[in-house]
């Protein structure tokens, strides 16, 4: 009986190659957010169930692998069970939760103002399709406790210099905030409880338009008369941008603080890439509570790094409010990207080393010896059919092969 032996639906194996540019692309982002002054911390990927479900982290909470009890807890004989009644804990999500808990935990250890780095996998029962997985890497900077929007101006800095780093070009930060999404919502005469629904429409803006946005609208029952005032409100910023903003009476705290990180990113970024306001940004985390944030790529549609600000969350664990600010680059994403331009490639002179009758002893010696010139090598027993033997290790990587003769290397290309 044949077995499947692919992973897991949603689910991937490495091979070398691409382990290796992983593990590259990883070492750039956390050598240039350490260099920032981001503290790396790690956190379990499993948390308590109940955190999970009340995180406010919009879609994701319905795509939480969750993990049934265990031994004695696990009572299948119970009468009319429930879910709940079988499950306590869940994989996280993402990092920005178990973040907010472990700070919640460590607070009085860490500095008055945190800066926060975190990498691992994140895990969320979605459907796979070609480039989402069940499974993923995220890439987190954050800022705890730091009410003022420096902290936004310091995080678009740093991942945007960690793009440099990787020669990522032709990309540009979107940026929003929540607080005028809130404000024109309402204002335009939608309910409060109204307004994540809305802004669903209003995130389909750059596919649909504004003309779509109001048919959205219409097909959920709106009235007429608050989708136009919301869409009126839409053409001012289009034609405006935070000016149509200002015009159209939102947020004044909001539009301000959007301005001062605008031009102080502008500023210090020194024309590297560009930002922009984008009132249809949305973000699709509950927990956002001001300032969001995106980084599109290219003309491919899609974000390669994003965040914002979630004031509220730490608070909710611990009854002391404590601003909070984070960006995630997208790492498989970036990973794509870069395999794509040719970064998988081997850069390095690898070398294998082919023996036969030699001794242990010499084979580790010699070997030890080349390692100090090339930037690794590995000993391989010589095969019968030699030829076919360096062409596999020639589609491995390995520029160099080695015999040993009268005790010495004799290198050659292959």
């Amino acid at each position: 009986m044949s077995r499947n032996l692919l992973p897991s639906k949603g689910m991937r194996d490495f091979m070398p190659e691409e382990k290796r540019l992983r593990e590259h692309v990883m070492g750039i982002i956390r050598d240039e957010y350490a260099k920032n002054g981001f503290l790396e911390i790690e956190t379990p990927v499993v948390e308590d169930i109940e955190r999970l479900i009340d995180s406010d982290g919009g879609e994701n909470t319905k795509m939480i692998f969750k993990i049934l009890k265990r031994g004695e807890k696990l009572d299948l004989d119970a009468d009319t069970l429930k879910e709940d009644d079988l499950i306590d804990l869940g994989l996280r999500f993402d990092l920005t939760l178990p973040l907010s808990r472990f700070y919640c935990n460590n607070h009085n250890d860490l500095p008055k103002v945190f800066k926060a780095m975190q990498t691992g996998f994140v895990f969320r029962a979605e459907r796979p399709q070609r480039g989402r997985f069940r499974s993923f890497m995220q890439c987190d900077v954050d800022i705890m406790g730091d009410e003022t929007n420096f902290s936004e101006m310091e995080l678009i800095d740093v991942v945007g210099k960690t793009l440099n780093r990787l020669d990522v070009e032709g990309f540009k930060v979107k940026i929003n905030d929540r607080r005028l999404l809130t404000d024109a919502i309402v204002k335009s005469g939608f309910e409060a409880e109204d307004v994540t629904r809305v802004c669903i429409s209003l995130d389909k803006a750059d596919k649909i338009g504004i003309d779509g946005v109001r048919k959205d609208l219409v097909k959920q029952g709106f009235s007429n008369e608050a989708i136009e005032n919301l869409i009126t409100v839409m053409e001012n910023i289009q034609s405006g941008g935070l000016d149509g903003a200002e015009k159209s009476g939102l947020n004044p705290d909001a539009v301000n603080s959007l301005r001062e990180i605008m031009a102080a990113v502008l500023s210090i970024n020194g024309g590297r890439y560009g930002i922009e306001f984008d009132f249809t940004l949305v973000r699709g985390m509950g927990y956002y509570t001001g300032t969001i944030f995106e980084v599109a790529y290219g003309d491919l549609g899609y974000s390669i790094a994003g965040g914002g600000r979630y004031d509220n969350m730490i608070g909710n664990f611990m009854g002391k409010q404590v601003p909070a600010v984070g960006f995630s680059i997208g790492f498989e994403r970036l990973v794509e990207i870069l395999k794509e331009r040719g970064d998988g490639e081997r850069d390095e002179d690898h070398l294998a080393l082919i023996f036969e009758a030699e001794t242990p002893a010499e084979i580790i010696r010699v070997g030890d010896e080349l390692r100090a010139t090339y930037t690794s090598v590995s000993a391989f027993r010589r095969e019968k059919k030699f030829g076919r033997q360096l062409e596999r290790l020639k589609k491995s990587g390995y520029k160099h092969f080695a015999v040993i003769e009268d005790g010495s290397a004799v290198v050659k290309e292959i």
